[in-house]
């Protein structure tokens, strides 16, 4: 079997770096080049060197264009503004997009929406496998547990994390408001400062905390009176996000165009 051309978006980066490795690692895919900004330091140099790895003959170039016309797959953990010209791209050329970009927005999801009518795009706030089982298990217990039970979404992620809450919070906020069977949009919390007065019934609060390498934390919590359930996930390396974009890409293979989840990748749907 052909191995998969895989271009990275962002390559430069510390998730393209990890990914860069784990194509390196596996058989059925090679790498097609990388794109970075102009002003990176990194373009024209050869896109596994820059990671510390031996050559592999293609180079890091500022075109993003010629990056998905030489990719089957293209990575995407850029910026959000990067993102809207990539699902562009992705819609143009056919080639599939992985994106694990976040701070993304409703013009960002429309955009990818409308790349995936051609193209194979396949979209998560986090690639990690056990951060995607926990959406799920949030989404069971704020429908189990109903509105007499307070959530509270706590997240905390390295100094340099530029959005918050993370993207994968507010993806368990709308998983938590899916349970309930309501819009995370009007039903949440997002900071409290001074007298703020009671909690409002109802309400899916949001704590960011930043600090240190952390690469990625967080908590949902149902809280009720006399009781508490909290739900999980600690990620000491970012390197499962890579592995799960990796297992994404490989999983693109013979799709149909669409606009799926990792959920989908993982078969949870």
């Amino acid at each position: 079997m052909k191995a998969l051309a895989v271009g990275i978006a962002g390559c430069a980066g510390r998730m393209g770096r990890m990914v860069i490795a784990e194509v390196l690692a596996n058989p059925d895919l090679k790498l097609a080049g990388g794109c970075e900004q102009p002003i990176n330091p990194a373009i024209g140099q050869d896109v596994a060197a820059q990671a510390g790895f031996d050559p592999a003959g293609v180079f890091v170039g500022d075109d993003p264009a010629a990056l998905f016309k030489a990719a089957d797959v293209v990575v995407d953990f850029t910026t959000p503004a990067a993102a809207l010209a990539h699902a562009r791209l992705a819609g143009q050329t056919g080639a599939a997009l992985v994106i694990g970009t976040t701070g993304l927005e409703k013009r960002h999801f429309d955009a990818l929406r409308k790349a995936s009518k051609k193209s194979v795009v396949v979209q998560a706030a986090n690639m990690s496998a056990a951060v995607n089982l926990l959406l799920g298990l949030t989404e069971q217990a704020a429908a189990a547990l109903g509105p007499d039970y307070d959530i509270e979404i706590v997240e905390m992620h390295h100094r340099m994390k530029v959005d918050a809450p993370s993207g994968t919070a507010l993806a368990l906020g709308e998983a938590a408001a899916k349970g309930r069977k309501v819009k995370l949009e009007g039903n949440s919390e997002r900071g409290r400062d001074g007298i703020t007065g009671p909690r409002r019934p109802g309400a899916i609060g949001f704590a960011a905390l930043r600090g240190g390498d952390v690469a990625g934390e967080h908590k949902v919590i149902f809280a009720g009176l006399g009781e508490r359930l909290e739900l999980g996930h600690l990620a000491t390396t970012r390197q499962v996000f890579a592995k799960g974009a990796v297992r994404a890409v490989l999983w693109t293979r013979g799709r149909k165009p669409g606009f799926y989840s990792i959920r989908d990748v993982l078969g949870m749907k």
